[in-house]
Formats: C-alpha cells, sequence, structure tokens
C-alpha cells in the first residue's frame, strides 16, 4: 500500500522559511516523478515544484529562487524548502508521485497516482 504522508507545514510571517517532508512507504520516490502541489481557499490545485527521477526539477514562476525541491533517496523523502515566504503563499501544500511518466515534471494534476494528505502553510504580514 503507498502512502505519501507530509510535514512541516505551519504558521510564519512572511520573509520567513519552513521546510516540508514527504515520506513515502510503498513506492521508490528516486524512481518516479515527485512534485509538490498547493491549493489556497477557492482556487485550482497547482504545481509549485517537481523532480523527475533523473533528478531535474522544475518550478512555477511565482517561486522561483525562493523554493527548492530535493530528494533523500536514502530516506524515501522528498522535501521543499520555502524562503522569503508571502503571504500569497499561504496554502494545503500536497506532495505527489507521477509513477507513469517518471522522466517528466507534469503540472497537471491527474498525471499523479498517488497523494499525501496535504499540510497548512499560512503566512502573515
Amino acid at each position: 500500500q503507498v502512502q505519501l504522508v507530509e510535514s512541516g507545514g505551519g504558521s510564519v510571517q512572511a520573509g520567513g522559511s519552513l521546510r516540508l517532508s514527504c515520506a513515502g512507504s510503498g513506492l521508490t520516490f528516486s524512481s518516479h516523478a515527485m512534485g509538490w502541489f498547493r491549493q489556497a481557499p477557492g482556487k485550482q490545485r497547482e504545481l509549485v515544484a517537481g523532480i523527475s527521477s533523473g533528478g531535474i526539477t522544475n518550478y512555477a514562476d511565482s517561486v522561483k529562487g525562493r523554493f527548492t525541491i530535493s530528494r533523500d533517496n536514502a530516506k524515501n523523502t522528498v522535501y521543499l524548502q520555502m524562503n522569503s515566504l508571502k503571504p500569497e503563499d499561504t496554502a494545503v501544500y500536497y506532495c505527489a508521485a507521477n509513477t507513469r511518466t517518471p522522466w517528466a515534471i507534469i503540472s497537471a494534476t491527474n498525471a499523479y497516482d498517488y497523494w499525501g494528505q496535504g499540510t497548512q502553510v499560512t503566512v502573515s504580514s
């Protein structure tokens, strides 16, 4: 049974940092593309950052230079380091695994087979 569990969310002031973690079981992260998505109230879920099985990364324009996605294969964990946080970064953050096209970073949510339960990030001004 595949399970993705996010942690590390919380409340922070603008300009602060958080690191999200996504620990997996039943799935080898290094063999798949992984994505961090977020969904703010009333908005669609959007891809924030992704990492392919080959280690290629991609970011939404809104977070480039501030967020970094990384993967620890030994721990089967994916991280999202978030710096210089802004109030508009407030959302529920989800990690997801794409097992069908592991070489690609795809922004469409239906490309991802497995999802975590989400972790809330709140940035106050």
